[in-house]
């Protein structure tokens, strides 16, 4: 397996980001916000931490990844489709009838998809299911579960959370993509989480003392690090985010959740994200 440095994986990701924003364009469809704030915690996870076999993705001692904001699919096909998971290309079915690229992941379409997701709140339910079984089962496997704060309003969410905090599995891995924003607001203004350290703390997990930048690959690096001094489980890093990161206009907005990615979009985003593509390229 080809190692990356960390500036190269900041490069990949910033190039998913350019590759997504097209898609969307071409489709008039799809998630940008919470596709682009998940970009380097994604790409850290499939090109330097998972164990998994692109060539055979049913091994069974697999690393599973539930992305439970499953609104954030572009950004998963495009790296699977890097992985060698889906065919060259084959992001450019997205969201066509009967691609195997839904709008939201589903398992039973595309490899490399854990759990169909979307829904919000259930990922974290089949994330503990799946770690349950391995611990039952001695499986050596990590389950990674990435969440927003859709998931994290949800009252299922709350419910494994709790029920996490009492089994206790060690490899079970929940990822905060905290970025602050939901599909129609400000999460402070609909839901507030904080103090969201504390949370976790109450009902048993592991949890930093700390959220980390989970736009800065060093960071997320140092994130796993703390994660790998942890000897029971189950944890959670939370990851400070942007949504819509890496556009001046889309950052930080409910506006971007979903909406269609126009000419004069495209026109002036892609000059933004290609300036930093340049600045990791040259580095």
């Amino acid at each position: 397996m080809k190692t990356h440095t960390n500036k190269q994986l900041q490069a990949l990701a910033q190039q998913f980001r350019i590759d997504v924003i097209e898609t969307l364009h071409s489709k008039g469809t799809g998630h940008w916000g919470g596709s682009s704030s998940v970009a380097e915690i994604l790409t850290y996870l499939y090109f330097k931490q998972m164990n998994i076999r692109p060539e055979q993705p049913d091994w069974s001692d697999r690393d599973r990844l539930i992305l439970s904001k499953g609104h954030a699919s572009p950004m998963l096909y495009r790296i699977l489709e890097e992985k060698g998971y889906l065919k060259k290309g084959t992001l450019s079915s997205f969201r066509d009838l009967n691609s195997s690229l839904q709008g939201h992941p589903c398992m039973n379409k595309t490899s490399g998809v854990e759990m169909s997701t979307g829904a919000l709140g259930h990922g974290l339910s089949v994330g503990l299911g799946m770690s349950l079984m391995a611990a039952r089962n001695e499986h050596p496997f990590k389950t990674f579960v990435i969440v927003g704060e859709g998931c994290l309003n949800e009252g299922q969410s709350w419910e494994a959370i709790m029920a996490a905090g009492k089994f206790a599995p060690k490899d079970l891995v929940l990822l905060v993509d905290y970025n602050k924003v939901q599909l129609d607001g400000h999460s402070k203004d609909i839901m507030p989480l904080d103090p969201l350290v504390d949370k976790f703390k109450a009902f048993n997990w592991n949890v930093a003392n700390q959220s980390f930048n989970g736009h800065d690959i060093d960071e997320i690096e140092k994130s796993f690090k703390w994660l790998n001094t942890q000897i029971s489980g189950p944890s959670v890093i939370i990851y400070d985010t942007t949504k819509g990161k890496g556009v001046d206009f889309t950052e930080d907005t409910h506006i971007w959740h979903g909406s269609p990615v126009g000419d004069e979009h495209l026109k002036k985003a892609l000059p933004q994200l290609k300036t930093v593509l340049s600045k990791w390229e040259d580095e």
